[in-house]
């Protein structure tokens, strides 16, 4: 299996299955003297892991992280540095039932297609477990990316047809954490709750949308053609399972616009380049402007659901199926920090190679 690897500078490669030992990442490109440790790379690990609220799947993993190598006495050393997480609650006898039928809308089919086998104790590869390699290694780009006041922040902006309106300039990270939904809009976070407990209570899923805003970025970043800061965002993002859509700055609203209501004005702000505007999203030509980067992120419903559906066995019969097993009715509260990890991943390797240039 290729394409386990994510980077140019700042390099990720991740490892693991959901019912395998361990889930781990190496990352390799980290500049030495980055000061980091294990509790700080397991605070984001934690708003990530499963079992954290009742509106989140039943499994219990503490997804300890232990630092095996690439930092000595606290600080990176330069070199390759290897991030392991053992699995604990691992019950691969709940797939028993799958392992010889395709669930509509997973990966079970096309894995099969391409390698002719598939793991299916939980998905193995294809699992939203594999994302706990990329929030590790996003835990440490965050931490070099601090030290330039460059901050990223995402939230749930909608859930179904229930979508919050709150400004993102507004926003902060104590609002964002103090629900379980993480959406900073309190009214709005209520009614979300509320649906995803009628709809897990249905044996069923739902989905919605994530914002994610990046402050303080500095202009220049990003590859022209096909690196793209803009490119490598929607790559970063749409590499997430259950992601079904990406869209930066005005996205598709943006077609109802005329190019005189569109276009970003400048000026002079004391001596420096300003837009009047931020309809571009943060960058122009895949080139960061030095404005705000926002863009929306949508995920599909969780595809494993208890109801009854129709689908096909691996010996292409119909059947019928009611997936058991432990699974999120709404994967956007645990994916507000994967969000947030990827953008962070893209933000420092162009940060890298910007800085390689001069």
């Amino acid at each position: 299996m290729t394409g386990n690897s994510f980077g140019t500078l700042f390099k990720i490669t991740t490892c693991g299955e959901s019912h395998g030992g361990a889930v781990g990442v190496i990352v390799d490109g980290c500049p030495a003297g980055l000061a980091i440790s294990e509790n700080e790379i397991q605070h984001e690990l934690d708003r990530r892991k499963p079992g954290q609220s009742s509106i989140t799947t039943p499994r219990s993993e503490h997804d300890k992280i232990h630092i095996l190598s690439g930092v000595f006495e606290g600080e990176t050393t330069g070199t390759p540095i290897l991030l392991l997480a053992y699995n604990a609650d691992m019950r691969p006898e709940d797939y028993d039932a799958l392992k010889n039928v395709y669930r509509p809308s997973h990966a079970d089919f096309t894995y099969m297609m391409k390698y002719g086998r598939r793991d299916f104790r939980g998905s193995g590869r294809a699992s939203a477990r594999e994302t706990l390699a990329r929030v590790a290694a996003g835990a440490i780009a965050k931490k070099f990316l601090k030290q330039f006041n460059i901050e990223i922040f995402s939230y749930v902006e909608q859930v179904g047809n229930i979508i919050s309106e709150i400004d993102y300039k507004k926003v902060k990270r104590a609002d964002i954490e103090s629900n379980i939904i993480r959406c900073p809009d309190a009214l709005v976070a209520k009614k979300m709750i509320a649906l995803i407990e009628t709809v897990r209570d249905e044996g069923d899923s739902i989905g919605g949308v994530i914002k994610c805003v990046i402050r303080h970025v500095p202009a220049g970043l990003g590859e022209p053609v096909f690196d793209k800061l803009s490119a490598d965002l929607g790559k970063a993002m749409l590499s997430i399972n259950a992601v079904k859509g990406f869209e930066i700055g005005s996205g598709f609203s943006g077609v109802t616009m005329r190019g005189s209501e569109h276009n970003d004005p400048m000026t002079m702000h004391e001596g420096k380049p300003q837009f009047t505007s931020n309809n571009a999203g943060g960058t122009l030509g895949g080139i960061s402007t030095g404005e705000d980067i926002y863009f929306r992120v949508a995920f599909k419903p969780v595809a494993t659901i208890s109801k009854l559906q129709h689908t096909i066995t691996q010996e292409n019969k119909s059947c019928s199926l009611e997936a058991k097993g432990r699974h999120d009715p709404c994967v956007l509260p645990r994916a507000v920090p994967i969000v947030d990890a990827m953008a962070a991943l893209v933000i420092m390797d162009h940060y890298l190679r910007h800085k390689a240039k001069g």
